[in-house]
Protein backbone atom coordinates (compact mmCIF):
# COMPACT_ATOMS: atom_id res chain seq x y z
CA UNK A 1 0.00 0.00 0.00
CA UNK A 2 2.81 2.45 0.70
CA UNK A 3 4.17 1.86 -2.94
CA UNK A 4 1.15 2.48 -4.30
CA UNK A 5 0.76 6.15 -2.09
CA UNK A 6 4.57 6.44 -3.24
CA UNK A 7 3.77 5.89 -7.08
CA UNK A 8 0.71 8.21 -7.14
CA UNK A 9 2.15 11.06 -5.19
CA UNK A 10 5.63 11.10 -7.97
CA UNK A 11 3.57 10.75 -10.59
CA UNK A 12 2.81 13.94 -13.16
CA UNK A 13 -0.60 13.76 -12.90
CA UNK A 14 -0.56 13.99 -8.77
CA UNK A 15 1.40 17.52 -9.48
CA UNK A 16 -0.51 18.58 -12.13
CA UNK A 17 -3.60 18.37 -10.27
CA UNK A 18 -1.57 20.24 -7.28
CA UNK A 19 -0.62 23.17 -8.81
CA UNK A 20 -4.44 23.32 -10.50
CA UNK A 21 -5.92 23.71 -6.99
CA UNK A 22 -3.16 25.72 -5.04
CA UNK A 23 -3.36 27.91 -7.97
CA UNK A 24 -7.21 27.95 -7.76
CA UNK A 25 -7.11 28.95 -4.17
CA UNK A 26 -4.66 31.93 -4.95
CA UNK A 27 -7.37 33.19 -7.25
CA UNK A 28 -9.91 32.63 -5.02
CA UNK A 29 -7.86 34.48 -2.02
CA UNK A 30 -6.79 37.01 -4.50
CA UNK A 31 -10.04 37.92 -5.53
CA UNK A 32 -11.64 38.03 -2.00
CA UNK A 33 -9.33 40.91 -1.12
CA UNK A 34 -9.73 43.02 -3.94
CA UNK A 35 -13.24 42.77 -3.50
CA UNK A 36 -13.00 43.60 0.54
CA UNK A 37 -10.49 46.50 -1.46
CA UNK A 38 -13.62 47.49 -3.92
CA UNK A 39 -15.75 47.53 -0.61
CA UNK A 40 -14.01 51.20 0.57
CA UNK A 41 -15.01 54.19 0.77
CA UNK A 42 -13.25 57.41 -0.59
CA UNK A 43 -14.69 60.42 -0.77
CA UNK A 44 -13.13 62.35 -3.59
CA UNK A 45 -14.45 65.77 -3.09
CA UNK A 46 -17.85 67.78 -1.83
CA UNK A 47 -18.80 71.35 -2.93
CA UNK A 48 -21.18 73.16 -0.42
CA UNK A 49 -23.96 76.12 -1.75
CA UNK A 50 -23.67 79.49 -1.20
CA UNK A 51 -26.65 81.75 -2.49
CA UNK A 52 -26.15 85.10 -3.87
CA UNK A 53 -25.89 88.19 -2.02
CA UNK A 54 -29.07 89.40 -2.12
CA UNK A 55 -30.72 86.35 -0.24
CA UNK A 56 -28.62 87.47 2.97
CA UNK A 57 -30.35 87.85 5.97
CA UNK A 58 -29.36 91.09 7.75
CA UNK A 59 -30.68 92.04 10.60
CA UNK A 60 -32.75 94.88 9.37
CA UNK A 61 -34.13 92.02 7.01
CA UNK A 62 -35.06 89.62 9.65
CA UNK A 63 -36.42 92.33 11.41
CA UNK A 64 -38.49 93.24 8.58
CA UNK A 65 -39.76 89.53 8.19
CA UNK A 66 -40.87 89.15 12.06
CA UNK A 67 -43.00 92.65 12.01
CA UNK A 68 -44.48 91.05 8.91
CA UNK A 69 -46.38 88.14 10.72
CA UNK A 70 -49.58 90.27 11.87
CA UNK A 71 -50.17 87.22 14.06
CA UNK A 72 -47.44 88.16 16.61
CA UNK A 73 -48.27 89.58 19.62
CA UNK A 74 -45.69 92.03 22.06
CA UNK A 75 -44.54 89.19 23.67
CA UNK A 76 -43.91 86.88 20.31
CA UNK A 77 -41.26 89.61 19.49
CA UNK A 78 -39.66 89.68 22.71
CA UNK A 79 -39.74 85.23 22.93
CA UNK A 80 -38.17 85.63 19.34
CA UNK A 81 -35.36 88.15 20.03
CA UNK A 82 -34.55 85.80 23.04
CA UNK A 83 -34.34 83.01 20.37
CA UNK A 84 -32.00 84.74 17.74
CA UNK A 85 -29.80 86.39 20.43
CA UNK A 86 -29.25 83.20 21.71
CA UNK A 87 -28.95 80.80 18.43
CA UNK A 88 -25.09 81.67 17.51
CA UNK A 89 -26.27 83.01 14.03
CA UNK A 90 -24.72 85.97 12.33
CA UNK A 91 -26.00 88.60 9.58
CA UNK A 92 -24.75 86.37 6.73
CA UNK A 93 -26.71 83.16 6.78
CA UNK A 94 -28.87 83.18 3.65
CA UNK A 95 -32.59 82.38 3.53
CA UNK A 96 -35.19 81.51 0.13
CA UNK A 97 -35.83 84.63 -2.15
CA UNK A 98 -39.39 84.39 -2.15
CA UNK A 99 -39.37 85.23 1.66
CA UNK A 100 -36.96 87.91 1.35
CA UNK A 101 -39.36 89.09 -1.49
CA UNK A 102 -42.17 89.18 1.05
CA UNK A 103 -43.81 86.47 -0.41
CA UNK A 104 -44.33 83.86 2.40
CA UNK A 105 -47.65 83.65 2.38
CA UNK A 106 -47.32 82.39 -1.37
CA UNK A 107 -44.62 79.96 -0.40
CA UNK A 108 -46.96 77.00 -0.14
CA UNK A 109 -46.96 76.18 -3.83
CA UNK A 110 -44.88 73.05 -5.20
CA UNK A 111 -43.21 75.12 -7.96
CA UNK A 112 -41.83 77.83 -5.46
CA UNK A 113 -40.17 74.68 -3.66
CA UNK A 114 -39.04 73.49 -6.83
CA UNK A 115 -37.37 76.38 -7.95
CA UNK A 116 -35.82 76.82 -4.48
CA UNK A 117 -33.90 73.49 -4.74
CA UNK A 118 -33.14 73.90 -8.35
CA UNK A 119 -30.86 76.90 -7.98
CA UNK A 120 -28.80 74.91 -4.96
CA UNK A 121 -29.01 71.73 -6.98
CA UNK A 122 -27.74 73.51 -10.25
CA UNK A 123 -24.60 75.72 -8.48
CA UNK A 124 -23.43 73.02 -6.26
CA UNK A 125 -23.19 70.32 -9.23
CA UNK A 126 -22.10 72.44 -11.90
CA UNK A 127 -19.10 73.35 -9.56
CA UNK A 128 -18.28 69.70 -8.45
CA UNK A 129 -18.28 68.53 -11.63
CA UNK A 130 -15.61 71.09 -13.31
CA UNK A 131 -13.70 70.94 -10.01
CA UNK A 132 -13.04 66.91 -10.40
CA UNK A 133 -13.55 66.76 -14.03
CA UNK A 134 -16.28 64.39 -13.99
CA UNK A 135 -18.87 63.83 -16.33
CA UNK A 136 -22.45 63.11 -14.93
CA UNK A 137 -22.70 60.34 -17.41
CA UNK A 138 -19.81 58.62 -15.26
CA UNK A 139 -22.03 58.40 -11.88
CA UNK A 140 -23.46 55.12 -11.04
CA UNK A 141 -24.98 55.92 -8.10
CA UNK A 142 -27.10 58.85 -7.30
CA UNK A 143 -28.67 59.39 -3.63
CA UNK A 144 -30.53 62.82 -3.07
CA UNK A 145 -32.07 63.68 0.37
CA UNK A 146 -34.35 66.67 1.21
CA UNK A 147 -35.97 66.07 4.03
CA UNK A 148 -39.14 68.55 3.82
CA UNK A 149 -40.52 68.37 -0.59
CA UNK A 150 -41.42 65.46 -2.01
CA UNK A 151 -42.41 66.18 -6.01
CA UNK A 152 -43.26 63.68 -8.58
CA UNK A 153 -40.94 62.92 -10.70
CA UNK A 154 -38.21 63.14 -7.58
CA UNK A 155 -36.14 65.27 -6.95
CA UNK A 156 -33.08 62.79 -7.78
CA UNK A 157 -34.66 62.40 -11.56
CA UNK A 158 -34.89 65.76 -11.73
CA UNK A 159 -30.96 66.00 -11.54
CA UNK A 160 -31.04 62.82 -13.79
CA UNK A 161 -33.05 64.89 -16.41
CA UNK A 162 -30.85 68.48 -16.37
CA UNK A 163 -27.60 66.60 -16.56
CA UNK A 164 -28.41 63.53 -19.51
CA UNK A 165 -26.94 60.55 -16.82
CA UNK A 166 -26.95 57.24 -18.23
CA UNK A 167 -29.87 54.88 -18.27
CA UNK A 168 -28.79 52.43 -15.75
CA UNK A 169 -27.49 54.54 -13.02
CA UNK A 170 -29.29 53.53 -9.58
CA UNK A 171 -31.33 56.07 -7.93
CA UNK A 172 -32.48 56.70 -4.55
CA UNK A 173 -34.68 59.71 -3.47
CA UNK A 174 -34.89 60.21 0.24
CA UNK A 175 -37.32 62.29 2.59
CA UNK A 176 -38.56 63.02 5.99
CA UNK A 177 -34.57 62.04 7.45
CA UNK A 178 -34.22 65.32 8.48
CA UNK A 179 -30.66 66.81 9.70
CA UNK A 180 -29.02 63.77 10.11
CA UNK A 181 -29.89 62.79 6.38
CA UNK A 182 -26.32 63.26 4.39
CA UNK A 183 -25.12 60.45 6.82
CA UNK A 184 -27.69 58.30 5.58
CA UNK A 185 -27.25 58.75 1.92
CA UNK A 186 -23.59 57.55 2.85
CA UNK A 187 -24.11 54.56 4.66
CA UNK A 188 -26.33 53.51 1.27
CA UNK A 189 -24.23 54.30 -0.90
CA UNK A 190 -21.11 52.39 1.23
CA UNK A 191 -23.85 49.45 1.31
CA UNK A 192 -24.06 49.66 -2.63
CA UNK A 193 -20.13 49.87 -2.66
CA UNK A 194 -20.48 46.19 -0.87
CA UNK A 195 -22.44 44.83 -4.01
CA UNK A 196 -21.13 47.06 -6.88
CA UNK A 197 -17.28 47.55 -7.80
CA UNK A 198 -15.75 50.29 -9.53
CA UNK A 199 -18.55 52.60 -9.19
CA UNK A 200 -18.68 56.01 -8.79
CA UNK A 201 -21.79 57.61 -6.27
CA UNK A 202 -23.21 61.17 -6.28
CA UNK A 203 -25.25 62.16 -3.11
CA UNK A 204 -26.48 65.57 -2.98
CA UNK A 205 -28.16 66.72 0.69
CA UNK A 206 -30.45 69.64 1.00
CA UNK A 207 -33.66 70.97 2.46
CA UNK A 208 -36.67 73.09 1.34
CA UNK A 209 -37.26 75.77 3.46
CA UNK A 210 -39.81 77.85 1.85
CA UNK A 211 -43.07 75.77 1.90
CA UNK A 212 -42.27 74.94 5.47
CA UNK A 213 -42.08 78.86 6.68
CA UNK A 214 -44.14 79.18 9.50
CA UNK A 215 -46.23 82.70 9.70
CA UNK A 216 -48.38 81.61 12.99
CA UNK A 217 -47.84 82.61 16.43
CA UNK A 218 -47.32 79.10 18.24
CA UNK A 219 -43.74 79.42 20.01
CA UNK A 220 -42.47 75.82 19.53
CA UNK A 221 -42.93 76.13 15.54
CA UNK A 222 -41.43 79.56 15.26
CA UNK A 223 -38.33 78.55 16.60
CA UNK A 224 -37.46 76.58 13.59
CA UNK A 225 -38.00 80.06 11.48
CA UNK A 226 -35.00 81.66 13.66
CA UNK A 227 -32.42 78.80 13.24
CA UNK A 228 -32.60 77.11 9.37
CA UNK A 229 -30.93 78.59 6.48
CA UNK A 230 -30.35 77.77 3.00
CA UNK A 231 -27.48 75.16 2.42
CA UNK A 232 -27.18 72.48 -0.43
CA UNK A 233 -24.32 70.54 0.19
CA UNK A 234 -22.76 67.91 -3.53
CA UNK A 235 -20.41 64.58 -2.67
CA UNK A 236 -18.99 62.37 -5.20
CA UNK A 237 -17.38 59.10 -3.61
CA UNK A 238 -16.03 56.07 -5.06
CA UNK A 239 -14.53 52.62 -4.46
CA UNK A 240 -12.40 52.45 -7.18
CA UNK A 241 -9.00 51.78 -6.07
CA UNK A 242 -7.19 53.71 -8.88
CA UNK A 243 -8.63 56.82 -7.46
CA UNK A 244 -7.52 56.37 -3.78
CA UNK A 245 -4.44 58.90 -4.72
CA UNK A 246 -6.91 61.62 -5.28
CA UNK A 247 -10.00 61.17 -2.61
CA UNK A 248 -9.63 63.14 0.22
CA UNK A 249 -10.89 60.80 3.09
CA UNK A 250 -11.98 57.28 3.47
CA UNK A 251 -14.85 56.37 5.51
CA UNK A 252 -13.75 53.78 8.19
CA UNK A 253 -17.23 53.74 10.43
CA UNK A 254 -20.36 54.99 9.60
CA UNK A 255 -23.20 53.88 12.71
CA UNK A 256 -26.70 54.69 12.99
CA UNK A 257 -29.10 55.25 16.48
CA UNK A 258 -32.77 55.73 15.80
CA UNK A 259 -34.79 56.69 18.78
CA UNK A 260 -38.21 56.42 17.17
CA UNK A 261 -40.18 53.86 18.84
CA UNK A 262 -39.93 55.84 21.99
CA UNK A 263 -42.67 58.32 21.41
CA UNK A 264 -41.36 61.18 23.47
CA UNK A 265 -38.27 61.02 21.10
CA UNK A 266 -40.83 60.40 17.89
CA UNK A 267 -42.92 63.63 18.51
CA UNK A 268 -40.18 66.01 19.91
CA UNK A 269 -39.73 67.18 16.19
CA UNK A 270 -42.36 67.22 13.72
CA UNK A 271 -43.48 68.71 10.62
CA UNK A 272 -47.26 69.76 10.92
CA UNK A 273 -49.95 71.95 11.16
CA UNK A 274 -51.30 74.22 13.76
CA UNK A 275 -54.80 75.12 14.82
CA UNK A 276 -55.13 77.55 11.53
CA UNK A 277 -53.92 75.12 9.11
CA UNK A 278 -50.39 77.03 8.76
CA UNK A 279 -47.55 74.71 8.16
CA UNK A 280 -44.44 74.77 9.92
CA UNK A 281 -41.71 72.58 12.03
CA UNK A 282 -42.70 72.24 15.40
CA UNK A 283 -39.49 71.50 18.19
CA UNK A 284 -40.91 70.17 21.48
CA UNK A 285 -39.54 70.55 25.33
CA UNK A 286 -38.80 66.94 25.27
CA UNK A 287 -36.02 67.37 22.26
CA UNK A 288 -32.95 67.96 24.58
CA UNK A 289 -33.85 64.85 26.20
CA UNK A 290 -34.17 62.77 23.07
CA UNK A 291 -30.70 64.08 21.76
CA UNK A 292 -28.89 63.17 24.49
CA UNK A 293 -30.19 59.74 24.87
CA UNK A 294 -29.88 58.68 21.64
CA UNK A 295 -26.29 60.72 21.42
CA UNK A 296 -25.29 58.05 24.28
CA UNK A 297 -26.19 55.29 22.82
CA UNK A 298 -24.63 56.04 19.48
CA UNK A 299 -21.54 56.79 21.57
CA UNK A 300 -21.99 53.38 23.13
CA UNK A 301 -21.73 51.44 19.93
CA UNK A 302 -18.82 53.77 18.04
CA UNK A 303 -16.68 53.50 20.90
CA UNK A 304 -15.60 49.83 20.60
CA UNK A 305 -15.20 50.74 16.93
CA UNK A 306 -12.69 53.10 16.87
CA UNK A 307 -11.12 53.43 20.40
CA UNK A 308 -7.92 51.21 21.00
CA UNK A 309 -8.00 48.66 23.48
CA UNK A 310 -5.65 50.47 26.33
CA UNK A 311 -8.57 53.26 26.66
CA UNK A 312 -11.33 51.09 26.91
CA UNK A 313 -9.80 48.86 28.98
CA UNK A 314 -8.96 52.24 31.20
CA UNK A 315 -12.55 52.73 30.84
CA UNK A 316 -13.75 49.63 31.93
CA UNK A 317 -11.34 49.97 35.33
CA UNK A 318 -12.73 53.27 36.38
CA UNK A 319 -16.16 52.10 36.10
CA UNK A 320 -15.60 49.22 38.20
CA UNK A 321 -13.21 51.06 40.59
CA UNK A 322 -15.79 54.23 41.21
CA UNK A 323 -19.03 53.25 39.89
CA UNK A 324 -19.84 55.36 37.45
CA UNK A 325 -23.10 55.87 36.51
CA UNK A 326 -23.91 55.40 32.32
CA UNK A 327 -23.79 58.77 30.56
CA UNK A 328 -21.55 60.12 27.85
CA UNK A 329 -19.09 61.38 30.48
CA UNK A 330 -18.50 58.05 32.25
CA UNK A 331 -14.57 58.46 31.45
CA UNK A 332 -14.19 57.73 27.83
CA UNK A 333 -11.78 59.61 26.00
CA UNK A 334 -12.76 60.29 22.51
CA UNK A 335 -9.34 62.37 21.42
CA UNK A 336 -7.22 59.52 22.09
CA UNK A 337 -9.20 58.03 18.50
CA UNK A 338 -10.43 61.44 17.26
CA UNK A 339 -8.29 64.86 16.19
CA UNK A 340 -11.38 66.80 14.62
CA UNK A 341 -14.53 66.70 15.55
CA UNK A 342 -17.59 68.11 13.22
CA UNK A 343 -20.53 68.62 15.05
CA UNK A 344 -24.09 69.30 13.61
CA UNK A 345 -24.45 72.85 13.67
CA UNK A 346 -28.06 72.96 14.57
CA UNK A 347 -27.84 75.73 16.92
CA UNK A 348 -25.67 76.93 20.36
CA UNK A 349 -27.27 74.85 22.69
CA UNK A 350 -26.68 71.13 20.56
CA UNK A 351 -23.05 72.42 19.85
CA UNK A 352 -22.57 73.51 23.78
CA UNK A 353 -24.01 70.42 24.76
CA UNK A 354 -21.76 67.74 22.74
CA UNK A 355 -18.53 69.68 23.72
CA UNK A 356 -19.23 68.96 27.21
CA UNK A 357 -20.09 65.47 26.95
CA UNK A 358 -17.08 64.73 25.56
CA UNK A 359 -15.37 67.24 27.26
CA UNK A 360 -13.88 68.95 24.30
CA UNK A 361 -11.91 72.04 23.95
CA UNK A 362 -12.98 75.83 22.55
CA UNK A 363 -10.77 74.65 19.91
CA UNK A 364 -12.47 71.84 19.17
CA UNK A 365 -15.66 73.73 18.71
CA UNK A 366 -14.51 76.48 16.91
CA UNK A 367 -15.45 74.59 13.24
CA UNK A 368 -19.02 74.27 14.06
CA UNK A 369 -19.23 77.69 15.40
CA UNK A 370 -18.34 79.21 13.48
CA UNK A 371 -20.28 77.41 10.12
CA UNK A 372 -23.32 78.24 13.09
CA UNK A 373 -22.60 81.76 12.66
CA UNK A 374 -21.61 82.07 9.12
CA UNK A 375 -24.29 79.82 7.44
CA UNK A 376 -26.87 78.83 9.71
CA UNK A 377 -28.13 75.61 10.52
CA UNK A 378 -28.51 73.76 6.96
CA UNK A 379 -30.42 70.89 7.89
CA UNK A 380 -28.50 67.99 6.79
CA UNK A 381 -25.64 69.85 4.53
CA UNK A 382 -24.75 71.55 7.66
CA UNK A 383 -21.96 68.65 8.67
CA UNK A 384 -20.11 69.85 5.67
CA UNK A 385 -19.92 73.47 6.15
CA UNK A 386 -18.16 73.07 9.01
CA UNK A 387 -16.17 70.16 7.58
CA UNK A 388 -15.09 72.84 5.18
CA UNK A 389 -14.23 75.47 7.57
CA UNK A 390 -11.77 72.85 8.86
CA UNK A 391 -10.12 72.39 5.58
CA UNK A 392 -10.01 76.15 4.49
CA UNK A 393 -8.45 76.59 8.06
CA UNK A 394 -5.74 74.20 6.84
CA UNK A 395 -6.52 71.48 9.89
CA UNK A 396 -6.48 68.62 7.97
CA UNK A 397 -3.62 66.74 7.65
CA UNK A 398 -2.38 63.16 5.95
CA UNK A 399 -3.44 60.10 8.67
CA UNK A 400 -6.20 62.80 11.09
CA UNK A 401 -9.33 61.36 12.11
CA UNK A 402 -12.33 63.26 11.41
CA UNK A 403 -15.68 62.34 13.66
CA UNK A 404 -18.75 63.79 12.25
CA UNK A 405 -21.67 63.72 14.83
CA UNK A 406 -25.77 64.62 13.39
CA UNK A 407 -29.06 64.78 15.02
CA UNK A 408 -32.20 64.39 12.93
CA UNK A 409 -35.82 64.21 13.50
CA UNK A 410 -36.95 60.45 14.82
CA UNK A 411 -35.39 60.65 16.62
CA UNK A 412 -31.94 60.00 14.94
CA UNK A 413 -28.02 60.32 16.11
CA UNK A 414 -25.83 59.08 13.40
CA UNK A 415 -22.36 59.42 13.24
CA UNK A 416 -19.27 59.12 10.80
CA UNK A 417 -15.03 58.25 11.63
CA UNK A 418 -13.31 59.10 8.68
CA UNK A 419 -9.42 59.03 7.81
CA UNK A 420 -7.65 61.88 6.29
CA UNK A 421 -5.66 60.93 2.91
CA UNK A 422 -3.80 64.03 2.14
CA UNK A 423 -3.19 67.41 3.39
CA UNK A 424 -6.27 69.48 2.53
CA UNK A 425 -6.44 73.23 2.14
CA UNK A 426 -9.75 73.94 -0.14
CA UNK A 427 -11.17 77.18 0.57
CA UNK A 428 -14.41 76.55 -1.40
CA UNK A 429 -17.69 78.14 0.18
CA UNK A 430 -15.27 79.76 2.68
CA UNK A 431 -13.03 81.56 0.62
CA UNK A 432 -14.42 85.00 0.70
CA UNK A 433 -14.78 84.74 4.80
CA UNK A 434 -12.56 82.49 6.43
CA UNK A 435 -10.08 85.16 7.25
CA UNK A 436 -12.38 86.95 9.25
CA UNK A 437 -13.03 84.00 11.67
CA UNK A 438 -12.83 83.19 14.58
CA UNK A 439 -13.78 87.00 15.28
CA UNK A 440 -12.72 88.22 18.98
CA UNK A 441 -16.34 88.31 19.72
CA UNK A 442 -20.07 86.76 18.14
CA UNK A 443 -21.50 90.10 18.01
CA UNK A 444 -25.79 89.98 17.40
CA UNK A 445 -25.93 93.18 16.32
CA UNK A 446 -30.19 92.61 16.42
CA UNK A 447 -30.55 94.04 20.10
CA UNK A 448 -28.31 97.30 19.07
CA UNK A 449 -30.97 97.28 16.10
CA UNK A 450 -34.41 96.85 18.45
CA UNK A 451 -33.43 98.30 21.49
CA UNK A 452 -36.97 98.84 21.84
CA UNK A 453 -38.00 95.27 22.18
CA UNK A 454 -34.44 94.79 24.43
CA UNK A 455 -35.80 97.43 26.88
CA UNK A 456 -39.22 95.29 27.11
CA UNK A 457 -36.84 91.93 27.69
CA UNK A 458 -34.77 90.71 30.85
CA UNK A 459 -31.60 90.13 28.40
CA UNK A 460 -28.93 92.05 29.15
CA UNK A 461 -27.02 94.72 26.63
CA UNK A 462 -24.42 93.10 24.70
Amino acid sequence: MESFYASVSMSPTFWFLSFVILFQLCVFILKAYSKRLNQQCYLLDYVCFKASDDRMLSTEMCGEIIQRNKNLGLEDYKFLLKVIVGSGLGEETYGPKDIIDGKELDMTSLNSGLAEVDVAFKQTLDKLFSKTKMHPSDIDILVVNVSMLSAMPSLASRIINRYKMKQDVKVFNLSGMGCSASLISLDMVRNLFKIHDDVTALVVTSECIGPNWYAGNQRSMLVANCLFRSGCCAMLLTNKRSCRARAKLKLKVLLRTHRGANDDAYGCALQQEDEQGLTGFYLGKSLPQAATEAFICNLRDLAPRILPVMELARYLVNRFLHKKSDSAQAGVDFKVAVDHFCIHPGGAAVINGVGRSLGLSQYDLEPARMALHRFGNTSASGLWYVLGYMEAKKRLKRGDRVLQISFGSGFKCNSAYWEVLRGLEDKDVWEDCVDRYPPETLVNPFLEKYAWIRELTSLPPM
